[in-house]
């Protein structure tokens, strides 16, 4: 079994503590010891990085991946991809993530069914480079909610889930929810994405309607979970989020709308829930998107006063311990894959979370979203070797997390996917 000793670094373990000076030393794709002081004996590992004078800590998680989004800007440009190409993007996307240090990817949804599915599996058999997927189902809505593409005269969705003509599933009623579940967990997809309520990018149903009812979520979760498979809900009105969290989901996105009951409700399933508020999306919509929406139409969608309701319930969420995850809605041609790191900033600026702790938020939380066993996303022993080594410090300056340029080593499961050439002996 190889072994692989990075020495003399400042290690940040994911847990919440002080970063310490310190070695780490990883046998196989797991943590075998983490050392204080430089008392750890380079003669124990076949290889040996020094990390003097650099920022060791654990790989970070895309909470929202969507790998099979790339620069689109509209439904159609998702779909329009035949799927051969689109499963090339999808493994291009997912090669960006890995090499932008995000060894892992809780995907969201995609724009075809199998499209994560089929990178994922290719790269748990290592003959592509990606980071550690959970492969998102498509979208499953009802019918007028979000992802609905279709009108009377031009009906967008066939009725199986392998005729979508949109990333949408449309469904009507729990049984029909049952079969959509099903046939997602069927064709393997490791997270089931629901859309319970509307969007400011569809104005006929905007952010504060509900659309799916309750017994249509409870039969999702039912269903997912005796797969062993989660359930994820794009849910922004206060209904949504409170019937997410009365059904049992697993995780809720964006969440912006709230009150004293639906904060409570969140609190109170604190231990088994995950939220993602997803705050890139809205913030380089209304700074760094004017080439495709106009000032007007972003405030025409309401974005400014989602982004406040988003600071007011995610401050509040951060005081009751919830367990956030960045994730940004990435792959928007305004919002591109392989930036996704500067939703940690985000996380420090717009809801006040510290460096460290929205370092948390990227590391120790998504680590547990991604796997149940809890071995996954801290520095401790036993735990699985994800790690990124950075040349300077992020808990002084947050932003360098977002430039590929300060990342002296990515590993993922023990193996160095990049190294600097400085490291190099």
């Amino acid at each position: 079994m190889n072994k692989t000793l990075i020495r003399n670094a400042s290690i940040f373990d994911g847990t919440g503590s002080e970063p310490f000076v310190g070695s780490v030393l990883v046998a196989g794709n797991r943590i075998e010891a983490v050392t204080r002081g430089d008392a750890a004996d380079a003669g124990q590992a076949d290889v040996t990085i020094d990390g003097s004078g650099r920022f060791l800590m654990p790989g970070m998680t895309e909470g929202h991946a969507h790998l099979s989004f790339d620069a689109f800007t509209c439904t159609e440009d998702l779909i329009a991809p035949p799927p051969e190409e689109h499963a090339f993007l999808t493994a291009r996307v997912a090669k960006t993530l890995l090499d932008h240090g995000f060894t892992s990817a809780y995907s969201a949804s995609e724009a075809k069914l199998r499209l994560a599915v089929a990178v994922r599996n290719e790269v748990d058999a290592g003959r592509l480079p990606g980071p550690r997927i959970r492969a998102g189902s498509l979208e499953i809505t009802v019918s007028g909610g979000l992802g609905d593409e279709s009108r009377l005269h031009n009906p967008r969705n066939c009725a199986t889930l392998s005729n979508a003509t949109s990333p949408s599933l449309v469904i009507d009623g729990p049984e029909e929810m049952r079969k959509a579940v099903r046939l997602s967990c069927r064709e393997g997809c490791d997270n089931i994405k629901l859309d319970v309520s509307g969007d400011p990018f569809y104005p006929h149903i905007p952010a504060s309607c509900t659309t799916m009812s309750l017994e249509e979520i409870q039969m999702a979760v039912r269903t997912a979970h005796s797969f062993g498979k989660m359930v994820n809900v794009h849910a922004r009105s206060i209904r949504s989020v409170q019937d997410s969290v009365t059904a049992g989901v697993d995780m809720i996105y964006h969440a912006e709308y709230s009150d004293e009951q639906t904060l409570d409700m969140l609190e109170e399933a604190r231990d088994r829930i995950f939220v993602a508020p997803s705050i890139g999306l809205f913030h380089t919509m209304v700074h760094e998107a004017e080439q495709w929406l106009p000032r007007e139409v972003v405030e025409g969608m309401g974005i400014p006063a989602l982004i406040e309701a988003s600071v007011e319930t995610h401050s509040a969420l951060r005081k009751r311990g919830i367990r956030h995850l960045i994730g940004g809605d990435y792959g928007f041609t305004w919002n591109m894959q392989g930036s996704n790191a500067r939703d940690v900033k985000y996380f420090v600026d717009y809801y006040g979370y510290s460096p460290s702790e929205a370092l948390v938020c990227a590391t120790r939380n998504g680590g547990l979203a991604m796997r149940r066993e809890g071995d996954l996303g801290t520095l401790e022993a036993g735990k699985l070797a994800d790690m990124l080594l950075l040349d300077g410090d992020p808990l002084a300056d947050v932003s360098i997390l977002a430039d590929k340029n300060r990342l002296a080593m990515v590993m993922k499961d023990g193996t160095v996917h990049t190294l600097s050439s400085a490291l190099r002996s």
